[in-house]
């Protein structure tokens, strides 16, 4: 992510921000690409005085409905044969289980999972594809995708950028040992939790993987 933050600062703040836009437009339409962490790098840029926090909420929030409506389309016209189709083009991301996964969520909480799924980085990527594969009402798709996509784009952007701002002054009074402490310290919890998180969260068996989903729930 370091990497990413250091080439964006290079580049003019109206590409920052098509970058944004577009990396997460085409993630949302069900490529797996690092839309979050081109976010984050971002927000944390915005922080340094670059670039200008609502510009990357505004194109982060823009990419992400516009790249589910896509989505959704492109669901709803090509059904799950689409769905399998990158299953097997991106095995580890859109894999049978990931797959079924996410169609659990939909059987679960229908067009909210739309909403959450925008914070998730699974149904970030298929929330929009499923939907429109499952015919989920295009109304209720897109008031829960507008409402997932703005609160993610312009809270997370904005959460960063304070913790930025904060950061920037503290950092002046820390020496750079203490930093360095810090920074693994907080890589390593990350590493630690998510997988704690993994080992919990359970799999789907070959039942579930193969039950239909009623696409009307909700």
């Amino acid at each position: 992510m370091v990497d990413v933050q250091h080439w964006l600062s290079a580049l003019p703040p109206v590409t920052v921000y098509l970058i944004v836009a577009g990396v997460i437009g085409v993630e949302s339409m069900g490529v797996p690409l690092p839309g979050e962490i081109v976010l984050v790098s971002s927000a944390l840029l915005a922080a340094t005085g670059v670039v200008e926090p609502e510009w990357v909420a505004a194109a982060a929030a823009f990419g992400a409905v516009v790249g589910d409506s896509i989505g959704y389309a492109v669901g709803r016209r090509g059904g799950r044969p689409l769905l399998h189709r990158l299953g097997r083009r991106f095995p580890k991301h859109l894999g049978p289980a990931q797959l079924a996964r996410a169609e659990q969520s939909f059987a679960r909480h229908g067009v909210w999972a739309v909403f959450f799924g925008r914070f998730v980085a699974l149904l970030r990527i298929l929330a929009g594809p499923l939907a429109g594969a499952l015919h989920v009402p295009y109304r209720r798709f897109l008031l829960a995708n507008a409402a997932g996509g703005l609160v993610w784009a312009f809270g997370t952007t904005y959460l960063l950028y304070s913790v930025g701002r904060a950061a920037e002054h503290w950092l002046k009074d820390i020496s750079w040992a203490g930093l360095v402490v810090a920074v693994l310290a907080g890589v390593g919890s990350t590493w630690w939790l998510r997988r704690r998180a993994h080992r919990a969260e359970p799999l789907p068996t070959a039942d579930e993987t193969t039950r239909p989903v009623n696409a009307g729930r909700e």
